[in-house]
């Protein structure tokens, strides 16, 4: 188990800093539980929160109320929340938790697993992503973010100018 421990948290560190440096986003389409197609032309110029989650996932679960305040807080602002259900996820599962629990934002199904995979392959969940106005990966939080401290990103980023 400390083995096991210890390749979590190095691998959870290795995720944070390749994807703090700016690199560019990957310009994928999402296809939402409506069957609706968000290309990359929808959602430029935006500040965005990509989250990776499945219903399965206890943390996912826990973070999603703070995820819709957070959509709420900067909605009208040139923010956008995109929820990405993994592939491994039922799809009738997920339909199921964004009605219940009326999300009010995109919620995605990566049903062949490409959108995780263009994500440098993600496998944990909640990973998410904060991507600037440029369409730069600017922070990755691998786990339940510092929900104050990611406010605090995402007003810089809304401040800042293409």
């Amino acid at each position: 188990m400390k083995k096991f421990l210890s390749l979590f948290a190095s691998l959870a560190v290795v995720s944070l800093l390749t994807a703090c440096g700016g690199d560019k986003a990957p310009q994928v389409d999402y296809t939402t539980i409506e069957g609706q197609t968000i290309t990359p032309a929808d959602y430029q110029g935006q500040v965005m929160l990509v989250n990776f989650w499945a219903t399965s996932c206890v943390t996912c679960v826990k973070e999603m109320p703070d995820i819709v305040d957070t959509h709420n807080k900067f909605k009208d602002q040139g923010f956008r929340t995109i929820a990405v259900a993994m592939s491994y996820d039922r799809p009738d599962y997920v339909v199921n938790f964004a009605k219940t629990r009326q999300l009010p934002f995109d919620v995605a199904l990566d049903v062949s697993g490409n959108i995780a995979k263009a994500f440098d392959d993600v496998q944990i969940t909640p990973t998410t992503y904060i991507i600037n106005r440029k369409g730069e990966i600017i922070k990755t939080y691998v786990g339940e973010p510092d929900f104050t401290a990611l406010h605090a990103l995402i007003e810089k980023s809304l401040a800042e100018k293409v």
